[in-house]
């Protein structure tokens, strides 16, 4: 399993070395964009607006909008400087609560926390401590340059970390349009509602639950596999003089795809087809 974070995790004198890992991944099935003429996949390129102009990744720097069109430049020497001051530190519990205490709403992403070669014993003891207690740790941790507040709780045998909203990451919900003001509620609908819900409540069993769409789009995709109700494009990416081996051509194929996925994330504009 990829490790997302490596540090430690503190309580008291108490030193963990730990490894996160990511404990749950999007199973949404990807589309790509095709030109509906010759069905050759559409790439996206960066650009400059003013200038018109494709813009490499040297050329671009990081900035923030505090008003229309005007921007504070970050260098990335600072941005790099501030991130280590913060990642470099252990992740201190600061907080033990009451898991009850905190609404789903706060709730982000959820990783798992392996202990480091040198950290079994450490962590065996945090997670008994955890269990006979009933709590949860509250915690800050450093993550891809963002400070998150995050919980550490037992699951099952191990330990997870989730990270969670900020209070002002939060919306009000002062702000919510067309929320009712509380009224009268006819005693018999209510009467019958909670029936309904009686007669619903079950034991919840995660395996329960599928992804409908998901399946019927993939039976889809694979019955259209079966027919050859598929497309090929009629433009292929021609491959380099200097490929003279199959070895050759496979790596060089492998670096192509490789090179979209480092690609940090910006405002992109679509390549005319």
């Amino acid at each position: 399993m990829h490790t997302v974070w490596k540090g430690s995790i503190s309580f008291g004198l108490v030193n963990i070395p730990v490894k996160l890992h990511a404990a749950t991944e999007n199973k949404d099935v990807k589309l790509r964009q095709l030109h509906k003429d010759c069905h050759t996949p559409i790439s996206y390129k960066k650009v400059c607006e003013g200038c018109n102009q494709e813009v490499k990744d040297e050329d671009i720097v990081k900035a923030y909008e505090y008003a229309k069109n005007k921007f504070v430049v970050l260098d990335q020497e600072d941005l790099e400087n501030l991130r280590k001051e913060n990642e470099d530190k252990a992740v201190e519990i600061i907080d033990f609560v009451q898991l009850t205490e905190i609404d789903p709403i706060y709730f982000e992403r959820t990783y798992f926390l392996s202990p480091d070669s040198t950290g079994a014993k450490a962590y065996s003891l945090l997670r008994k401590t955890l269990e006979q207690s009933g709590k949860i740790g509250i915690a800050k941790i450093i993550i891809r340059s963002k400070e998150q507040l995050a919980i550490v709780r037992v699951y099952q045998n191990a330990l997870v970390m989730e990270t969670i909203h900020y209070p002002d990451e939060v919306r009000s919900i002062g702000d919510v349009p067309n929320i009712p003001s509380e009224q009268d509620v006819v005693q018999k609908e209510l009467d019958t509602a909670l029936m309904l819900v009686e007669q619903l409540t079950t034991t919840f069993n995660p395996e329960k639950y599928t992804d409908d769409y998901r399946n019927a789009l993939l039976e889809l995709i694979e019955e259209k596999k079966a027919t050859n109700t598929i497309a090929t494009s009629d433009n292929q990416r021609p491959i380099p003089e200097n490929v003279t081996d199959l070895m050759t051509a496979l790596q060089a194929s492998l670096e192509k795809t490789k090179k979209p996925a480092t690609r940090k994330r910006t405002t992109r504009t679509k390549k005319n087809a």
